[in-house]
C-alpha cells in the first residue's frame, strides 16, 4: 500500500470516530440494537409457536386417526378391489340376455380396455399430479382447509384419485375432519401397496356415473360407456370421453337421463354439456390435447350420441329372469350357509334360517358380479311363448272388482284363463323352455314353476298304475273292475266317485283300457288294493314337494285329489321318470355360476334317483301310448301334431274343470301343459256363456302346437325318430281276460284268452284260472243274469259262460258293488260272460205296454219295469211269438188283431196291451176271458216269429271325448 492510500484510510477512520461521538450516532446505535434484539426475540417466539402449532396439529391429527386400525397390504388391496359388480344372465350356448335386477349396475373392466381419451380426461380433471404425488397433494389439502375455515363459496377439489378411492371403498362419505384425516393417512399408505395403474383402474371401476338410458343407476367406466353411448369403453371418442369424465363430480345433475328412463329435456342437458367443455379445457391446459382437438371437440354435438332406452332383460323376459334369479338365490343361500358351517339341508325345513340366508344370497347375486348360465334354449323359449301369446282358444275372460288400498277406489281387473307349460330334456333334467303365464304385468306368478294345482287324472299312472305294475299286482292288460261303490275314507268322509260319464260302469276291463279311458272307478279300486304299501312314496322320489299326510291315505288322491297339488314342472318331471327307464332326474335351470374372474363356484350335477324298474317304465309307457289312440282321452293330441313321434301321454281335468292338463313324453323330451283360472273355483267349461271348445280340446291343440314348434326349432333335441326300447324283462304272456290268471281250457273255450305285456321280474300269470262255469242265462235290459227257477224256458239261453261266486267276491273286493255290473252290455266281455249275479225281481207284474201297427209291422213300447226279460205277442188271443229283451220291439204281421204282454224274470206277465189291427190300429177292448193265462206257462219252445233268435246284442262302445273324471 502506498503512502497516499494510508493517509486516505486514516482520514476516513478519523471522520468515523468523530461521527460516532455525536449524539445522533449514539441514538442510532441504540435503536438498531433494540430492533435486532426484538427480531431475535420474535424469531425465537415464532419458531417456538410454529413448533408448538405443528406439535398440536400433529397431536390433533394423531387423535383423529388413533382409532383407525393399521391395515395390512392384503387388507387394503382386498378392500379396494371389493367393489360391487352386477351379475349377468346367460342362456344355453352362452347367449347373453341381460343383467340381474340390482340397485346399481357395474361391469368390471381392465385399464387396457379403456380409451386413452378417458384416462387423459380423468387425470386432467380429477388429479393433475397423479403420476407425481404419493397419495396426497399438500397444497390442495391446505387450500381445502382454508376454504373450509373461511367458508369460501368457490370450492375446488382437494382429493386425489387415491383419496377418492379410499373414501369410496374403505371409508364413508361422512363429512368430518376425522374421516378426512383417515383418508389422507390411508391414501399415503395405499400408494405403497398399489402401483399407479392399479389405482387408476380401480378408480374407473368404482366411480358412480349417474344413470343409463333406462334410468338405472350405474357405476364404472364400462357400464357408463354402454349405458350412455352404447359403446365399449375402449371405443369412446374424445368428446364422449370428456363427457363421461365430467359426470362423477355431480352424477345426477350431469347425467343426460331421467330416473324413469329416457333423455332429459334439452334445458336439463346443458349442465352436463358445460361440464364436458370444462373437462376439454382442462385437457388442453394440461397438454393432453392441442388447440385443434379442443376446438373440434368443444363444438361436437354430443346429444346425438346419447343412446335410446332399451327394454331390460327383466322387461323382455320377466318370467325367465325372475325364475333364474330365484333359483340362483336358492343355490347361493346353501353355499353361503355351508361356508358358515350350517348344514344346507336345514334350509329346506327351517323357514327362518332360509330367510336369513336368502337375504344374504340375494345381495350376493346382485352385487358380486356372477355370470349365471341357464339351460334355457332362447329360440325354443321365444317360439313357445310366441305360440302362447297367439293362441286363440283360451276361453272366457272374467272381470273382478279390486279395491285400491290407497285411494279406496274400485277398479275392474281381468281374470283370464292362465297357462303354464314346460319342456324338459329327460336324460339331463334340463329345463329347455317354459311358459310362465299370459301377461307378467297382469299376473306375475309363474304358472309353470310356482303355481300348485291338483293334477286330476294325470296322477293315475304316477300313483296307481305304475306302482301296481312295480308291485306285481297287474300287467298291462290285467283285468280291473269299473263298478260303483260307496266307502268311508280315512278322513271320515263318504266317497262315492263316478266316471266322466256319471252313469257309466264298464265292469271288468283291461287295465290299459281303463287308463286310456281314464276310468275313475277302476283306478280307485286298483288303488285300494295297493294303498297299504304307501305308493305315494313314489311321488316323494319323483320330486313332488307338497305332499300332506292325507295324500298318503285318502283314496281320492288316486286321481289327483291332493291337498295342495303340484306344479307343472313337478308333474312333467315325474312323467320324465318313465322316459328315463324309471330314474328320476330332477329338473333344473341353472347350469353353472361363475365369479367375475371366471372361477366356477357352482355347477349342476345330476343325482338320479331309482324309482321304477325299466320294465315297469316301459309297460306304463306302452299303456300311455293308447291314450292317443281311438277310444283314449287324448285322441286329439295326435290330430294336432304335424310330424310322427313315439309319444306317450296322459290327460287330466279336475272337478268342475277347474284345471285341464296334458303331459306327454317321447324318449328325449317331456312336455307338460296346464290351463286354468287363477281363481280355482272358476270352470274352464263355462263362462258367462258355454265355451265352444272342451277344455281338453284346448289343451290338446296347445300341446300339439308347442310340440310342433319344438320339433321345428330343435329337431335334434326332440329326436322324433327315436323309439322307446323294450327291456328284456318285459314279456308278452297269455292270460284269462276276466281273471288275469293263466288260461284254463274253459277260459280258452269261452274265447276269453288275451295277451299283453308283463314285467317278468314282478309277476307272470301262472296259476290256472278257476272262475269259469257253464251257465244258462237270461237277458235283462242288455245284461246277462242267471235264470230264476220260474223263468220261462223260452227266455233262457244255454251254453253261456258263467263265473262262480268266489270270482265275483274276489273281483268286487271289500268295497262290494252291483255284481250285475261286472259284465254290462258295454263291457269288453259282455258278449261271452254271464255276470253270475241273481237278479232281484220286484215280485210285481210288469207294467203294460202300448201297441201300434204301422203298415205290416207291429210295434210296442218298452215296459217301464226293471225286471222285464221279453214280450209275448198275441193274435186273436193266441200267443204267436216270443221276443227276448233287447232283440226288437217290432214284428211283421198279417191281417189279424194283435196285442202284447211284458214278461219279467220270474215269469209274471203284464196286463194285455191294447188290441190293434191293420185296418184300424186304434185300441180295442181286451178280450174278456178269451186270452189264455200264460202266467205259469212252462212250454219249453218259443213261439214262431223272431222269438227264437238268440244272437246277443252288439257290444256298445263308450268313447269319452275327455278324461273320465
Amino acid at each position: 500500500m502506498s503512502e497516499q492510500e494510508k493517509k486516505r484510510l486514516d482520514l476516513i477512520e478519523e471522520k468515523l470516530e468523530t461521527l460516532n461521538k455525536t449524539k445522533w450516532a449514539r441514538g442510532l446505535r441504540i435503536t438498531s440494537g433494540v430492533f435486532w434484539n426484538l427480531f431475535l426475540l420474535f424469531l425465537i417466539f415464532g419458531m417456538t409457536l410454529s413448533i408448538f402449532g405443528a406439535s398440536v396439529g400433529a397431536g390433533y391429527f394423531a387423535s383423529l386417526v388413533s382409532k383407525e386400525p393399521l391395515r395390512s397390504k392384503t387388507e387394503m388391496r382386498d378392500a379396494i378391489f371389493n367393489y360391487e359388480e352386477t351379475s349377468e344372465i346367460y342362456l344355453a350356448g352362452g347367449v347373453y340376455i341381460g343383467k340381474v335386477n340390482s340397485d346399481i349396475e357395474r361391469k368390471e373392466t381392465k385399464l387396457e380396455q379403456v380409451s386413452p381419451y378417458v384416462l387423459d380426461a380423468v387425470l386432467a380433471t380429477e388429479d393433475e399430479y397423479f403420476q407425481q404425488h404419493n397419495g396426497i397433494v399438500p397444497k390442495a389439502i391446505f387450500r381445502g382447509l382454508f376454504q373450509d375455515v373461511t367458508n369460501s363459496e368457490s370450492q375446488t377439489g382437494g382429493s386425489t384419485l387415491t383419496q377418492q378411492l379410499i373414501k369410496n371403498q374403505v371409508l364413508t362419505n361422512e363429512v368430518s375432519y376425522e374421516r378426512k384425516a383417515k383418508e389422507i393417512l390411508l391414501a399415503m399408505r395405499l400408494e405403497h401397496f398399489m402401483d399407479k395403474n392399479e389405482i387408476l383402474e380401480a378408480y374407473l371401476n368404482i366411480i358412480p356415473y349417474g344413470r343409463n338410458a333406462n334410468g338405472q343407476n350405474i357405476a364404472g367406466i364400462e357400464t357408463a360407456a354402454e349405458g350412455i353411448f352404447d359403446k365399449k369403453a375402449i371405443d369412446l371418442n374424445l368428446p364422449q370421453a370428456a363427457f363421461i369424465a365430467g359426470v362423477p363430480q355431480a352424477p345426477f345433475a350431469y347425467t343426460p337421463f331421467k330416473s324413469g328412463g329416457g333423455m332429459k329435456d334439452p334445458e336439463y342437458l346443458t349442465p352436463g354439456i358445460d361440464r364436458m367443455k370444462t373437462v376439454l379445457y382442462r385437457m388442453k391446459e394440461t397438454g393432453y390435447i392441442n388447440e385443434q382437438q379442443y376446438n373440434e371437440a368443444v363444438t361436437y354435438d354430443i346429444t346425438k350420441d346419447f343412446r335410446e332406452p332399451v327394454l331390460r332383460a327383466s322387461e323382455r323376459y320377466p318370467y325367465l329372469t325372475q325364475e333364474i334369479q330365484n333359483r340362483t338365490v336358492d343355490i347361493l343361500a346353501k353355499i353361503i350357509a355351508e361356508q358358515d358351517g350350517v348344514d344346507p339341508e336345514r334350509l329346506d325345513i327351517e323357514k327362518k334360517l332360509y330367510e336369513k340366508y336368502a337375504i344374504l344370497a340375494t345381495r350376493s347375486m346382485k352385487n358380486d358380479g356372477y355370470r349365471i348360465y341357464s339351460t334355457i334354449d332362447k329360440n325354443l323359449y321365444d317360439k313357445m311363448n310366441e305360440i302362447s301369446k297367439s293362441f286363440e282358444h283360451y276361453g272366457f275372460t272374467y272381470t273382478r272388482e279390486v279395491k285400491d288400498p290407497h285411494s279406496g277406489e274400485i277398479e275392474l281387473k281381468e281374470d283370464p284363463v292362465q297357462v303354464g307349460a314346460i319342456l324338459i330334456e329327460n336324460s339331463t333334467g334340463k329345463i329347455l323352455s317354459f311358459i310362465g303365464g299370459r301377461d307378467h304385468e297382469q299376473e306375475a306368478l309363474n304358472h309353470a314353476t310356482q303355481a300348485y294345482r291338483q293334477n286330476g287324472s294325470s296322477m293315475k299312472p304316477l300313483l296307481v298304475y305304475a306302482p301296481a305294475i312295480e308291485y306285481g299286482v297287474i300287467g298291462a292288460g290285467s283285468p280291473v273292475v269299473d263298478v260303483k261303490f260307496n266307502v268311508r275314507q280315512p278322513n271320515g268322509s263318504t266317497w262315492s266317485p263316478s266316471n266322466y260319464n256319471a252313469t257309466s260302469e264298464l265292469g271288468i276291463i283291461p287295465a290299459r283300457e281303463a287308463l286310456a279311458k281314464s276310468l275313475n272307478l277302476a283306478t280307485a279300486r286298483l288303488y285300494r288294493d295297493i294303498i297299504d304299501r304307501r305308493p305315494a312314496e313314489f311321488l316323494e322320489k319323483m320330486g313332488i314337494s307338497r305332499l300332506d299326510p292325507g295324500d298318503y291315505v285318502n283314496y281320492s288322491t288316486s286321481y289327483g285329489g291332493m291337498t295342495r297339488g303340484m306344479s307343472v314342472e313337478e308333474n312333467t318331471n315325474a312323467f320324465a321318470t318313465f322316459a328315463n327307464g324309471g330314474q328320476f332326474i330332477d329338473a333344473y335351470i341353472v347350469e353353472r355360476i361363475e365369479d367375475m374372474d371366471g372361477n366356477i363356484i357352482y355347477e349342476h350335477k345330476p343325482e338320479p334317483v331309482d324309482v321304477f324298474s325299466p320294465e315297469t317304465s316301459y309297460i306304463i309307457t306302452d299303456m300311455l301310448r293308447d291314450v292317443l289312440k281311438p277310444g283314449g282321452t287324448g285322441t286329439l293330441i295326435k290330430q294336432n301334431l304335424n310330424f310322427n313321434i313315439d309319444l306317450a301321454a296322459k290327460t287330466g281335468t279336475t272337478q268342475g274343470y277347474g284345471d285341464a292338463w296334458i303331459v306327454g313324453y317321447n324318449p328325449n323330451v317331456s312336455l307338460g301343459v296346464w290351463l286354468g283360472y287363477k281363481e280355482q273355483s272358476r270352470s274352464l267349461y263355462y263362462g258367462l256363456q258355454r265355451q265352444t271348445l272342451h277344455p281338453s280340446t284346448r289343451t290338446s291343440m296347445l300341446f300339439g302346437r308347442l310340440m310342433n314348434a319344438a320339433n321345428e326349432v330343435s329337431p335334434e333335441i326332440v329326436g322324433a325318430t327315436d323309439k322307446f326300447q323294450r327291456p328284456e324283462g318285459v314279456v308278452t304272456r297269455s292270460f284269462c281276460g276276466i281273471s288275469g290268471l293263466a288260461p284254463s281250457a274253459a277260459c280258452s273255450n269261452a274265447g276269453l284268452v288275451k295277451s299283453d305285456l308283463f314285467n317278468a321280474k314282478a309277476m307272470l300269470p301262472t296259476a290256472a284260472d278257476d272262475s269259469i262255469i257253464s251257465s244258462s242265462y237270461v237277458m235283462v235290459k242288455g245284461t246277462r243274469y242267471l235264470a230264476h227257477p220260474t223263468t220261462p224256458a223260452e227266455f233262457i239261453q244255454t251254453g253261456g259262460t258263467g263265473v262262480n261266486e268266489g270270482f265275483i267276491n274276489r273281483m268286487l273286493g271289500p268295497w262290494k258293488g252291483d255284481a250285475s255290473k261286472l259284465f254290462p252290455a258295454n263291457s269288453a266281455f259282455a258278449s261271452r260272460v254271464v255276470s253270475g249275479a241273481v237278479f232281484n225281481a220286484d215280485n210285481s207284474a210288469p207294467a203294460p205296454v202300448q201297441a201300434a201297427i204301422n203298415g205290416s209291422t207291429l210295434t210296442w213300447t218298452a215296459s217301464s219295469s226293471n225286471d222285464v226279460i221279453g214280450y209275448y205277442i198275441y193274435e186273436g188271443g193266441t200267443k204267436i211269438g216270443t221276443i227276448r229283451d233287447g232283440m226288437s220291439n217290432s214284428l211283421a204281421i198279417g191281417s189279424g188283431s194283435y196285442s202284447v204282454r211284458a214278461v219279467d224274470i220270474t215269469g209274471k206277465l203284464s196286463e194285455m196291451s191294447n188290441v190293434v189291427t191293420p185296418e184300424n190300429s186304434l185300441p180295442e177292448e181286451n178280450p174278456d176271458e178269451t186270452a189264455p193265462d200264460d202266467t205259469n206257462e212252462e212250454t219249453g219252445n218259443p213261439g214262431n216269429g223272431n222269438g227264437g233268435n238268440d244272437t246277443p246284442p252288439a257290444e256298445e262302445t263308450d268313447i269319452p271325448d275327455d278324461d273320465s273324471e
